[in-house]
């Protein structure tokens, strides 16, 4: 599988999921910006150490050209500029994905919308939707010059799981939920022009932030299990990258446009696996095994 000659633009890699799709695009041999708000001693709101530097030397690390934008994506002037850098230095656009998100800090758990905070709600709406169509907005025109593009939505959650199951909070489910209309929407406008737009979730993922807030790092996080029986079908941000870079690689990959998929879902297609060579298939455990109250045995998922 190889990505060599093409360029992609992975909006919201400072971390997590973002990162890891940035990283492996880099490992099929792919030029990747990197966009983001975080950089070394500017950190955003998060106050967290990750950052799109680091973020872009992995992509190069890796046998890729990782490039490192500073940018907010809410600041409609700034992406089209960030558009227009790409074409004057590569001349094309063949990978969009919008991985931007940002709202962990600002969703409630379990709450009605009478009672979460409305700015944090507002805010994570428009840090979820208007960033992605925003991007869109001025990204995907580059896209459609040649055929084949792609363009990726990233979310929480397979369509099927969330169009039954509550995500939260109203302001976090319309967050998660809007991603797939929107990937199914631009598969309609992006058909007659060859190209590709599809939804993708990872499964439980062993982000940054995830680790840290069970007390473990990559390398014991089985111990967090303890305590949170079901993590045990975690995986790495690696694991979605890995399933982006197959998609992108599939030369028949416009057989999935309009689609909502999920990471363990394309492992079964591709063959690829995670880091430790399992395919973790959340979106099959968790309504199989989590929400139906049985014992924590990922046994058979992954």
């Amino acid at each position: 599988m190889t990505l060599e000659g093409k360029v992609a633009l992975v909006a919201g890699a400072t971390r997590g999921a973002g990162r890891g799709i940035a990283v492996e695009l880099g490992a099929a041999g792919a030029t990747v910006y990197v966009t983001g708000r975080s950089t070394r001693g500017n950190p955003s709101e998060y106050a967290r150490p990750e950052t799109i530097e680091e973020t872009a030397e992995l992509v190069t690390a890796l046998g890729g050209k990782g490039i490192a934008v500073q940018i907010d994506h809410l600041i409609a002037d700034d992406v089209r500029k960030l558009v227009e850098r790409i074409r004057a230095e590569q001349g094309r656009l063949d990978i969009l994905v919008n991985d931007l998100w940002g709202g962990e800090k600002l969703f409630e758990w379990n709450k009605p919308v009478w009672e979460h905070n409305l700015d944090n709600g507002l805010r994570l709406l428009r840090l979820a939707i208007d960033t992605h169509l925003i991007t869109a907005h001025h990204a995907l025109p580059l896209l459609i010059e040649r055929p084949g593009g792609l363009h990726v939505e990233v979310t929480d959650g397979t369509a099927e799981y969330n169009a039954d199951h509550y995500r939260l909070s109203p302001f976090y489910d319309l967050a998660k939920v809007a991603a797939t209309r929107m990937a199914w929407a631009h598969a309609k406008d992006l058909a007659p022009h060859g190209a590709t737009s599809v939804c993708l979730t990872p499964g439980w993922l062993r982000s940054e932030m995830m680790l840290e807030a069970f007390g473990v790092a990559e390398e014991n996080w089985r111990d967090a299990t303890a305590k949170v029986p079901h993590f045990i079908i975690s995986e790495t941000p690696r694991f979605i990258g890995r399933a982006l870079a197959a998609l992108a690689a599939d030369p028949e990959r416009s057989r999935w446009n309009g689609q909502s998929l999920s990471s363990g879902g394309l492992a079964q297609v591709y063959g690829f696996t995670d880091l430790d060579g399992s395919r973790p298939d959340a979106w099959r455990y968790v309504p199989e095994v989590q929400d139906a109250g049985k014992p924590a045995d990922a046994t058979g998922y992954r």
